[in-house]
């Protein structure tokens, strides 16, 4: 990166740390005064941000076992965006803590009334909670923690082996992300409502991180075109391939939630309808329409446009309202868990978006201002020989 882009990014991560501290200060203070609203909004805030390294953990694994220039020109971001996996796990401390709060299957009073959670409570229980999440969380940042090191290592070497074993990493690797992730959205986002299930819910969690993480590596790409060296290898066909992908993610995202529907409402039996009813009821109602608008065909028909996708700008404020339909989705997916009849945005749901993204964001440009903004040319060469 030119002296110009570190200015920048020093000053940029440097804000980035001072709003994230005065949201943390101001979600304290609301913990204070509302414990129970505090760990609600807090799960809400924490599924958003985890969102996107672990989709950019995901894409960087695909994007080492097919290869191509669409992942070589945002691997940086990928990387350093991975590389934010231990800050998650910490993060994840205050959801443990809030476990009684959050879960009703944690509260020994809901619990002790309710047959069907005694009947669940081997599996959702406090302890064995605890320890398939920090089996998940190092898990994810053991496989981020080798495939940064072996990228470094090969930005100084020409050997096909470096990149090869970043090929055999990634394949079980993404396995075994699809199972984590799996079992995680059950854990951390399904239990909320223990009496509910779905088959695809984890499918669906993991859909969401991958258009996340794509939306928000074009953001960045887009913010980053003018900084050397990327002004040297970036070509508009980056920006169209990655518009394509784009696309291809809004579209499954769709196709597997509109799946779930289709297949709760065919079924309409009574263990699975509620969770539908109640979030297309009262003051939810109006925000699957929105999401269908504004997260399916609105996107869905500019990204069809060349122009759209070969022009940075444009492309980036599409994949800002992306990022800004999936804030809306998380939403509508978890707060009416709680039981709230109204779709009410508390101020500690904004606080603590602000909070701990401020904190992520400074902690994403520090890991990227590591290392040059693209991998070197003697990895691309080693990458298109492996593939050849």
């Amino acid at each position: 990166m030119s002296n110009g882009g570190k200015i920048v990014a020093s000053q940029l991560m440097r804000a980035a740390f001072l709003v994230g501290a005065a949201g943390l200060v101001a979600s304290i203070i609301g913990a204070l005064l509302d414990r129970t609203q505090f760990f609600r909004s807090y799960l809400f805030a924490f599924s958003f941000w985890l969102a996107i390294p672990l989709g950019s953990l995901a894409i960087l694994m695909i994007q080492y076992l097919t290869g191509g220039q669409w992942g070589w020109i945002i691997r940086r971001s990928l990387e350093a965006a991975a590389a934010t996996l231990p800050l998650i796990a910490v993060l994840f401390v205050p959801v443990m803590v809030g476990l009684s709060v959050i879960y009703p299957w944690a509260d020994a009073e809901q619990l002790a009334h309710d047959a069907a959670l005694q009947q669940k409570s081997s599996y959702l229980n406090g302890p064995f909670f605890v320890a398939r999440a920090l089996f998940y969380l190092g898990a994810w940042a053991t496989i981020s923690f080798f495939l940064n090191r072996w990228s470094r290592q090969q930005d100084d070497s020409s050997a096909i082996g470096d990149h090869r074993r970043l090929r055999r990493l990634s394949g079980p690797g993404l396995l075994l992300y699809f199972i984590t992730m799996t079992f995680a959205a059950i854990d951390w986002f399904m239990s909320i409502e223990p009496h509910w299930y779905s088959t695809i819910y984890g499918v669906l969690w993991i859909v969401n991180q991958g258009l996340s993480a794509f939306a928000f590596a074009v953001v960045v790409l887009a913010l980053s075109e003018n900084h050397a060296p990327l002004t040297t290898y970036l070509r508009p066909s980056h920006f169209h391939d990655l518009g394509n992908l784009l696309l291809a993610f809004v579209m499954l995202w769709a196709y597997i939630a509109f799946s779930q529907y289709l297949i709760i409402w065919s079924g309409n039996l009574t263990e699975e309808i509620p969770w539908y009813i109640k979030r297309n009821a009262g003051g939810w109602s109006w925000i699957p329409p929105v999401l269908i608008v504004f997260h399916f065909f609105v996107p869905f028909f500019l990204l069809l446009l060349r122009d759209v996708k070969q022009k940075s700008a444009v492309l980036a404020w599409v994949a800002v309202g992306i990022l800004a339909m999936r804030l809306v989705d998380n939403y509508w997916l978890l707060m009416p868990g709680f039981a709230d009849p109204e779709a009410i945005i508390h101020w500690l749901d904004i606080a603590l978006i602000i909070g701990i993204g401020g904190l992520w964001c400074g902690t994403f440009l520090w890991q990227r201002e590591k290392r040059p903004l693209v991998p070197s040319v003697t990895s691309e060469i080693t990458e298109d020989a492996v593939h050849a």
